[in-house]
């Protein structure tokens, strides 16, 4: 059993004796089934006596400065899933609220967990996705009637910066290999820039096992062969492909936690932030996804012992499958889910 979730390695907490200072960080339920897990993960966060009080903001508008301040105030947030229209519209909500904060890196830990069946066991792979650039970048414009560009970004900067906490990450949770991720080979010169980044960052970690795989053969080889990989580092739009395929392979995208993290601010969200539209409102819900995510951010806020006393009665629900939710075989509710956790917790 997988005990500890990732040691970060930017905007941690200073480690205090006896530190039992109150957090107070910003929740934002978003929409969707956001509400429903963040729901739950307040009541398990409150059922360990977690030293941590949240902010509620909902019906979050992006464009308000104020209430980007607001929640820039706080060390953390708690998010859930902002919905937008597809096709049309203004862009993504969800990419400007992490430009607006630089939180510049969204990783994604997904491993196997004792009482999920799957078609593969033992798989343990760390997505390090670069959060701002890319075909995200949300530069599109209608050239002629009928013809659209959109501007894919890479700068050496943004790269260099995505590769740096890649490295340090794994170095950080004695992981042994990195993998770089990309389209060189038909995109030479914004991936390419990716790469030389990259490569240059690898040369400061010799100890760790450097490789680099295009795309196309990594999705491949990651629904085949997942066990190669360790630490996975790659620009925005793959590392969303990537990140939503290791997790499918665990379980799927109830299960897998995630953190928008930068210099100054942690955005802690499920990994694969999926809204679900289809089943909001129903109780059918995981929250898996986003109570790992709160353990991680527990162990970001120097507080690991709730954060293991969360994932202990976490890991023994599932591991012992009585009370689950329909997506990982059983029949029970959001709130039912969420009530045997904490009373595991609190045997």
């Amino acid at each position: 059993m997988l005990r500890h979730l990732i040691r970060f390695s930017s905007t941690c907490f200073p480690q205090k004796p006896g530190d039992s200072v109150i957090r107070k960080l910003a929740l934002i339920p978003g929409d969707g089934i956001g509400p429903e897990i963040c729901s739950a993960a307040t009541d398990v966060l409150s059922a360990i006596h977690a030293p941590v009080v949240f902010d509620t903001i909902s019906n979050l508008n992006v464009n308000d400065d104020e209430v980007i301040k607001k929640i820039k105030s706080y060390p953390a947030a708690l998010k859930g899933t902002i919905g937008h229209l597809i096709g049309e519209g203004a862009g993504s909500p969800n990419v400007l609220l992490r430009k607006k904060l630089d939180v510049y890196a969204h990783v994604c830990h997904a491993f196997s967990l004792k009482g999920i069946k799957t078609r593969h066991d033992n798989i343990n792979v760390i997505v390090i996705r670069e959060n701002l650039e890319g075909e995200y970048s949300g530069l599109e414009h209608e050239v002629y009637p009928g013809v659209v560009e959109s501007i894919k970004v890479i700068t050496y900067a943004g790269s260099l910066k995505i590769a740096k906490y890649a490295f340090e990450l794994a170095y950080l949770n004695n992981r042994k290999k990195v993998t770089a991720i990309h389209k060189a080979n038909i995109m030479k010169k914004a991936d390419g820039e990716f790469l030389k980044a990259v490569r240059q960052v690898a040369k400061e970690y010799p100890t760790i096992q450097y490789q680099e795989m295009i795309i196309d053969n990594a999705s491949m080889q990651m629904t085949s062969n997942p066990w190669q990989f360790d630490v996975v580092v790659l620009p925005n739009l793959y590392g969303s492909i990537i990140g939503n395929i290791v997790s499918f392979l665990v379980g799927g995208p109830g299960i897998t936690p995630g953190v928008n993290i930068g210099n100054d601010f942690a955005l802690f969200e499920p990994g694969t932030r999926h809204i679900a539209k289809d089943i909001a409102g129903k109780g059918l819900a995981n929250p898996t996804g986003i109570l790992l995510s709160s353990a991680m951010m527990l162990r970001h806020l120097n507080l690991p012992h709730f954060a293991e006393r969360l994932q202990d009665g976490l890991f023994q629900t599932i591991s012992e499958g009585k009370v689950l939710t329909q997506d990982i075989g059983g029949s029970a509710t959001t709130y039912e889910f969420t009530r045997e956790i904490i009373k595991n917790i609190q045997k």
